[in-house]
């Protein structure tokens, strides 16, 4: 994944900075939903006091499962903006479409979390996503108070959106008019 964001930076024309959640990739620990709120906690921290980068200068992405800490970290920090990849609404929703609440027990309530990020929001989305149905990324463009034009990616399932011309044409245009106007 890593030169994946190092060629999209280059394309984008920013800095790229990326982590591993526990349990994933070449992080050790276990998966869990605290575990993801650490480790975006801990890259917050890291770009923040370690490099000096100015929370107006910071793009949260998140992709899929990534977009659970990205929506919690900016519900509760102001950053320059975030981009939701194919995102969830909560884990109760994916795993039982006809979900219609959100329960105590629910993980990733992403869902109730997005109306608190004031930041200005890009979703993408494939609109054949086996994995996370595209109503999940509509309904989260749907609550977000600062969205930007969407990108619904016709065609496009859970793991090939950015092979679609539009997603790096989108993209750009959020990082490079957009967010500078």
């Amino acid at each position: 994944m890593s030169s994946f964001y190092l060629g999209l930076g280059t394309r984008i024309n920013c800095n790229i900075f990326s982590y591993d959640y526990s349990g994933y990739g070449v992080s050790g620990g276990k998966p869990s939903e605290k575990n993801l709120y650490a480790d975006i906690d801990a890259a917050w921290q890291a770009l923040r006091t370690r490099y000096g980068i100015s929370p107006e200068n910071i793009i949260l992405y998140g992709q899929s499962i990534g977009t659970v800490p990205t929506v919690d970290l900016a519900a509760r920090y102001e950053v320059g903006a975030v981009v939701l990849h194919s995102p969830l609404m909560s884990g109760m929703r994916v795993a039982f479409p006809n979900t219609k609440r959100t329960w105590f027990f629910d993980a990733f309530p992403s869902i109730d979390k997005i109306p608190k990020v004031t930041s200005p929001v890009l979703v993408i989305h494939g609109t054949e996503d086996e994995v996370i149905d595209f109503s999940h990324g509509l309904a989260i463009y749907e609550r977000c108070p600062r969205a930007v034009e969407p990108l619904w990616v016709e065609g496009a399932g859970h793991n090939d959106v950015e092979l679609f011309n539009q997603y790096l044409d989108r993209l750009k245009r959020f990082v490079s008019v957009e967010l500078l106007n």
